[in-house]
């Protein structure tokens, strides 16, 4: 046990993708937080639909895909602005998307 160095997550992530700062770990640093928001998104895709009281397959029949493609959006995969705003429209819900300063477009 006397030759077990450790490492803080901090120093591994130096290690493999660079500094922050650096172009790999800028990219990393983009990859997880683009993952992360996926992955919130799926959640909220999940909520609402056991919300209404729908199971993947009849959410997937109300817009026209397969069950395994509801679960796919629940994981924060293949979400697509066409798809999300079915999911929207089949759930009764507004679907508005918010462009700051540009102002707000609701479907």
């Amino acid at each position: 046990m006397e030759n077990l160095k450790l490492y803080s997550f901090e120093d591994i992530l130096n290690e493999t993708y660079g500094k922050v700062g650096t172009i790999a770990r800028d990219e990393f640093e983009k990859e997880v937080d683009e993952a992360l928001e996926a992955y919130r998104l799926g959640e909220k895709i999940r909520e609402a639909r056991k919300q209404a009281g729908l199971t993947q397959e009849q959410l997937g029949e109300k817009i026209g895909v397969q069950k395994s493609q509801i679960s796919k959006m629940e994981k924060g995969k293949s979400v697509t602005l066409p798809k999300l705003r079915q999911i929207f429209r089949a759930l009764n819900m507004p679907f508005t998307l918010d462009f700051g300063p540009l102002g707000k477009l609701a479907y």
